[in-house]
């Protein structure tokens, strides 16, 4: 038995070979699991609760399933689908946990979150994040006709496909969209915790370092857009690996 993590899924009509691959891993390995987390970025884009997409009620489906064979099922939000609601959540039977929280596996705390708060170096995505995180703003997004929202979603995605493009021309993409080490760090601190599992940055690995003396690591998940990619956390360890396509 093992306690599962995935993250950074995208899930997208426009991709359907990954929904099925996902599909395939919840009535699978995941059955068998202790507890699935999802740290966020489940969707490609996420305009709220009412969206009628064939993905999302795929998705709520397939989750609900697994919950009611009896396997909790736990949900970060992420910068992609930081609007799914409470709604979206009882039709798929899981729980949103704030981020970041600490949950107990086997025995160690473990800070779990998205990850996108790390990455305080690329200003202009943290102040695009406080604004959408704002619960005035997501009230006034929500009470938009759904046409509306989804525009609104598909001129964020342009518009961070050109923030990354003119990061990639200057040449600091691989610095301003991972994580700060000073923030890492600090966070590590903040918690007294040994160990961060977390998605976001699309970077899979494993980090062993010290802070204030105390042996650490970080566990980056990794995203599903070639294949997927699952961490496997049991009571002798863990293993972080990829899945692949149908």
């Amino acid at each position: 038995m093992a306690t599962l993590f995935i993250s950074d899924l995208h899930l997208d009509a426009e991709r359907p070979r990954i929904t099925e691959l996902f599909g395939q891993f919840i009535r699978a390995e995941a059955r068998h699991a202790d507890a699935l987390y999802i740290l966020g970025d489940l969707f490609e884009a996420w305009v709220g609760d009412d969206d009628p997409s064939e993905t999302g009620a795929f998705v709520a489906s397939e989750l609900h399933a697994l919950h009611a064979s009896g396997v909790p099922v736990y949900f970060i939000r992420g910068n992609r689908d930081f609007l799914v609601g409470e709604d979206f959540a009882r039709r798929a039977g899981m729980r949103i946990l704030p981020d970041p929280s600490v949950v107990m596996l086997y025995g160690e705390p473990t800070l779990i979150m998205h990850g996108d708060t790390l990455c305080t170096d690329d200003v202009a995505y943290q102040q695009f994040r406080a604004q959408t995180r704002d619960p005035k703003w997501q009230a006034q997004f929500l009470a938009q006709p759904l046409p509306a929202r989804i525009a609104f979603a598909q001129q964020a995605r342009a518009a961070s496909r050109a923030h990354q493009s003119g990061l990639k021309q200057q040449g600091t993409m691989e610095t301003i969209t991972d994580v700060s080490p000073q923030t890492v760090d600090s966070t590590f601190g903040r918690y007294g915790i040994e160990r961060i599992v977390h998605g976001h940055t699309h970077r899979p690995a494993v980090h062993e370092l010290m802070v204030e003396g105390r042996p650490c690591e970080r566990i980056v998940l990794g995203d599903w857009y070639d294949h997927g990619s699952v961490l496997r956390v049991t009571r002798k360890g863990f293993e972080l690996c990829g899945l692949s396509m149908p």
